[in-house]
């Protein structure tokens, strides 16, 4: 039986490679990447801005001067050239909340790691809110589109920068939904997650 290439889980219509493709982030190759390259920053919601402007000066210090600057002159996020919602970003390309420092993974460390400033004040709070960071940023390789009629439309999109992740989730043998089995949680919720895994066996068994 051929996989049909759109699958639908409630509302939500989803590329069925988000199911058969494998990804797995190898921060200790790409460094972060996919927070400095780019010509735009993540996209956000008008609830995400007001979360992300609660937290602003506890993550302040971790910005640099270039970002603090930038956010001075235009805030936390601005519309792009396809009228969308992103969050600003520093010399045309780094998201203003990165931040650099050494990062521990499977025991190597990772010198010079770009990292989220949101995150990892997140992680510190130990769970103490919900909101970590923007769910576009949580989701990717996963990038979502809203339709007028209330339809979520995922899509799996590839970029050369995340190439070292797609080799090391066929390594594990790790689909893109289970890699991203928390903010898809959190997104869509656990009843969501779960259909989504019984439609993956289903196709699973096909193939």
């Amino acid at each position: 039986m051929q996989i049909p290439p759109i699958l639908q889980i409630g509302n939500v219509l989803l590329s069925s490679d988000i199911i058969t493709e494998e990804f797995c982030c190898d921060l200790e190759v790409c460094h972060g990447a996919c927070c400095v390259e780019g010509d735009a920053g993540a996209p956000v919601t008008l609830e995400e801005i007001a979360q992300i402007e609660e937290v602003l000066d506890d993550v302040w210090s971790d910005l640099s001067a270039s970002a603090q600057t930038v956010i001075d002159r235009q805030g936390v996020a601005y519309t792009d050239r396809d009228g969308d919602l992103v969050t600003s970003i520093v010399g045309g390309k780094d998201c203003v909340f990165t931040c650099y420092d050494n990062l521990q993974v499977d025991g190597h460390t990772v010198s010079q790691c770009c990292l989220c400033a949101l995150e990892r004040h997140a992680r510190r709070q130990a769970g103490s809110s919900p909101f970590i960071k923007p769910i576009s940023c949580a989701l990717y390789p996963i990038r979502e589109k809203r339709f007028s009629d209330g339809t979520i439309g995922l899509n799996y999109h590839q970029w050369d920068v995340c190439a070292s992740a797609r080799k090391k989730g066929r390594e594990l043998h790790l689909p893109v939904y289970k890699f991203l089995k928390e903010p898809l949680t959190r997104r869509f919720g656990e009843q969501w997650y779960h259909e989504l895994c019984e439609v993956a066996e289903q196709i699973t068994n096909y193939k």
